[in-house]
């Protein structure tokens, strides 16, 4: 177990009584999450008695009053904090906020949600200060633990997810998509600039980003039943999931956002010649109406598909979005006329037709990524 010394070794301001700090922060992401906190500081409260603690609560902006009931009980237990984040969204992001938001030399996630263990707090907290242990991971599926009453769909996909991340993370972890873990303080620093904070799954990162392997142990526990609120797991969370598989492969050589606003604009491909379609054969239009028509449908189309994929963590809504529309569409028209002069030139200089258009196409989609990403999702008021 670590000395006080050794917790607190910086000596304190002269003149100023000292007093000891934190020694766990347990950090919980929340999104509308308002029913379970209450319930959850008081399970936590009980289990921590001879523990200097806080509870970080970083919440994305939730519709239902959760930053209001995180304040209120704040007010009176000061180990209680609300980190309130507007204009962004993620729960990786969110975790790295709250853990850089604390001094503590020991540092937990956990949702809101009730479904993970709390009674395994004290257990991962004591297993790091008695062993050279850099990280705990409450695990469900290591000997004892489990998933619970999962949909055999759900139970399918969380396995497939599992083995999946041991294509970034090859460390003997048999549940690197946790969201329930306890890690020092150095190990986290150590990794934190190395992260990629995309999606929901922070554990995956930090195993994957760590400079050096690190030294696992991993305590069971069952997942349990949400008792209130709703599941924030939906289609995107595989999507999001797929993205830090790629920018922990590929992405040192290739942004992961441009990647998904290629893979966005091939896909506009098809509907514009979909509409194409539609518009010239099916309802009889001249082929420059039912092309500047299916032109228009594609752009609206990709933005839509952008705003809801590659920036999800910045997603337009509103008259932003309205916008968003304008800035997108002007900046990929330029892109579309980039497209047309860069290849017309190359082929007039001799260049393989095939390779003058592709060389076209590139230019035009690297234009229409690095100006959206500036003027469409880059700009706030």
């Amino acid at each position: 177990m670590l000395e006080q010394s050794e917790l607190y070794p910086t000596p304190g301001i002269p003149g100023v009584e000292a007093t000891p700090g934190i020694e766990l922060c347990v950090v919980v992401p929340t999104l509308n999450e308002a029913p379970n906190v209450a319930e959850l500081i008081r399970r936590v409260s009980s289990l921590l008695h001879n523990t200097s603690w806080e509870m970080i609560f970083v919440d994305d902006d939730s519709t239902d009053g959760t930053p209001d009931v995180v304040r209120r009980i704040a007010r009176l237990d000061r180990r209680i904090r609300c980190l309130h984040r507007i204009g962004r969204r993620g729960l990786a992001s969110a975790c790295v906020e709250g853990m850089l938001a604390s001094s503590a030399p020991y540092l937990a996630v956990m949702d809101a949600d009730l479904q993970h263990d709390e009674t395994k707090l004290p257990v991962m907290l004591e297993l790091l200060r008695t062993s050279d242990a850099d990280l705990v991971v409450a695990s469900r599926y290591t000997g004892g633990g489990g998933i619970g009453d999962w949909a055999p769909a759900r139970a399918s996909m969380s396995r497939l997810a599992t083995k999946l991340s041991h294509l970034v993370c090859n460390q003997g972890v048999t549940d690197p998509m946790s969201g329930f873990f306890m890690i020092r303080r150095e190990a986290f620093e150590a990794s934190v600039r190395r992260l990629s904070t995309i999606g929901f799954k922070i554990l995956l990162d930090l195993l994957s980003s760590s400079p050096r392997p690190l030294k696992v142990v991993e305590v069971p526990y069952l997942f349990g039943q949400r008792k209130a609120g709703e599941s924030k797991l939906d289609s995107m969370v595989l999507w999001e999931f797929v993205m830090l598989l790629l920018d922990k492969t590929v992405g040192r050589y290739v942004p992961v956002r441009f990647i998904s606003f290629a893979a966005v604009g091939a896909t506009g491909v098809l509907v514009h010649m979909a509409a194409l379609t539609l518009f010239h054969t099916g309802l009889d239009a001249s082929f420059t109406h039912a092309q500047s028509g299916a032109t228009l449908t594609a752009m609206i189309f990709n933005f839509w598909l952008n705003n809801q994929m590659t920036y999800r963590d910045m997603r337009l809504r509103g008259w932003s979005w309205l916008r968003g529309l304008a800035t997108f569409s002007l900046a990929c028209s330029i892109g579309a006329l980039a497209n047309v002069g860069i290849a017309s030139y190359l082929f007039s200089n001799q260049t393989q037709w095939v390779l003058a258009a592709l060389a076209g196409v590139a230019i035009g989609a690297v234009w229409n990524y690095a100006i959206t990403q500036i003027y469409t999702w880059g700009k706030r008021k």
